[in-house]
C-alpha cells in the first residue's frame, strides 16, 4: 500500500470543516449511521480518526477513559477535533509510522492498512456528519478513488464487525466514485435530514 498522507490530509481537512459548522441544537439529530445521533457520531470521530489515529503512529491505541469520554459535550469540541487530527497528520508524517505491524484486537494489521482505514472512518463518517447537518461533503477526485479503492478492498471485512457496513446498495456504474463508495459501505447517498 502506498503513503496516503496526501490524502489523509484532505479528508481531515473536510472533516474539520464540517465539525466546526456543527450546532449545538444539532448535536441530537439523527445521522444516516442509524444507531447514532449527531454527538455519538462526532465522539467516534474525535476518538478514532484524531486520537486513536494520532496514538496508532506511534504503536500506541486509546485508553478507557478516553473510549468513555464525550468529548462532544465540550463547547470547544470541535476545535480540539481540529487540533488532534492536526497531531495525528504531523505522527503519521514520520516515514516510520507507516512500517510494521499495529496491533489490531486480536490481530495485528500492517501500519500502512491502519492509515488506509482511519481514511475510510474519515470520509464514511465525515459524510454523515455534514449529511446530519445539512452540509457538503464533497472530497476530491484523489480521496474520493482512494477510498472506493478502499471500500471494495474491505467492504467484506467491515461487514463480519458488528455494526459494520450494511449490504451494498445500488449506485450506477458511472456515479462519481464517492457516491459508490457510499453506496458499496451500505450508505444511501441520497440520505437527507428528515
Amino acid at each position: 500500500m502506498t503513503n496516503i498522507l496526501p490524502q489523509l490530509t484532505a479528508a481531515a481537512a473536510q472533516a474539520a470543516r464540517v465539525a466546526r459548522a456543527v450546532t449545538p441544537a444539532q448535536l441530537t439529530d439523527p445521522t444516516p449511521a442509524a444507531e447514532w445521533n449527531v454527538q455519538a457520531l462526532a465522539n467516534h470521530l474525535v476518538l478514532w480518526t484524531g486520537y486513536n489515529f494520532e496514538l496508532r503512529a506511534r504503536g500506541e491505541t486509546v485508553s478507557e477513559e478516553l473510549q468513555r469520554r464525550d468529548f462532544a459535550a465540550s463547547p470547544d469540541w470541535a476545535e480540539d477535533y481540529a487540533a488532534r487530527l492536526d497531531l495525528a497528520l504531523a505522527a503519521w508524517a514520520d516515514p516510520a509510522a507507516w512500517t510494521g505491524d499495529l496491533k489490531v484486537g486480536d490481530a495485528s494489521m500492517p501500519a500502512a492498512t491502519v492509515a488506509a482505514l482511519n481514511l475510510l472512518e474519515l470520509v464514511l463518517h465525515g459524510w454523515e456528519l455534514a449529511a446530519a447537518t445539512g452540509q457538503a461533503f464533497a472530497p476530491d477526485d484523489s480521496v474520493a478513488e482512494t477510498a472506493l479503492g478502499l471500500v471494495e478492498e474491505y467492504a467484506g471485512m467491515y461487514r463480519s464487525f458488528p455494526g459494520g457496513f450494511a449490504e451494498a446498495l445500488p449506485v450506477a456504474a458511472d456515479a462519481p466514485a464517492f457516491e459508490r463508495a457510499l453506496a458499496l459501505s451500505g450508505r444511501d447517498p441520497r440520505w437527507t435530514r428528515r
